[in-house]
């Protein structure tokens, strides 16, 4: 994950696309998509100010309120935190092996303070919504 999402992109990403699902059964790309398919999209479009080549940015807590921001992804040893960050500037940690299909994306299940990763929260995980999202909510 880490190498796709960071190590092989030049820039940075316009799009991630389902070529993220590549190899998974097709039971979770349909939960997840519906069955579509499209490909990642990279910010290779860029033009800077003084006509130098863009340059990889990254973001921190320091720069990330002014940056036009929905979703924030912090890919860590133990899992990936999401933010979604017009509700909380923290998110819950999601292990490696959450089931892909648990609905850990809808901030109503987590807003305020960042909770601890699923696997350790008690009782059951929320249940996924009944229909899938749309493209555009997938894609951000």
């Amino acid at each position: 994950m880490t190498r796709h999402l960071v190590d092989d992109v030049t820039v940075g990403w316009e799009e991630l696309g389902t070529d993220l699902l590549d190899g998974a059964p097709p039971y979770i790309v349909e939960g997840l998509t519906r069955g579509d398919r499209w490909p990642s999209k990279t910010l290779n479009h860029l033009i800077t100010p003084d006509g130098s080549p863009p340059a990889r940015r990254t973001v921190t807590e320091k720069d990330a309120a002014d940056q036009d921001l929905e979703w924030g992804y912090v890919l860590r040893p133990e899992g990936i935190e999401v933010i979604s960050v017009p509700y909380t500037d923290a998110g819950p940690v999601v292990g490696w092996d959450t089931f892909p299909l648990t609905c850990f994306s809808d901030p109503r299940y987590w807003l305020g303070a960042a909770q601890p990763p699923l696997a350790a929260t008690a009782g059951p995980a929320p249940a996924a919504p009944t229909t899938a999202p749309s493209r555009t909510a997938a894609r951000r």
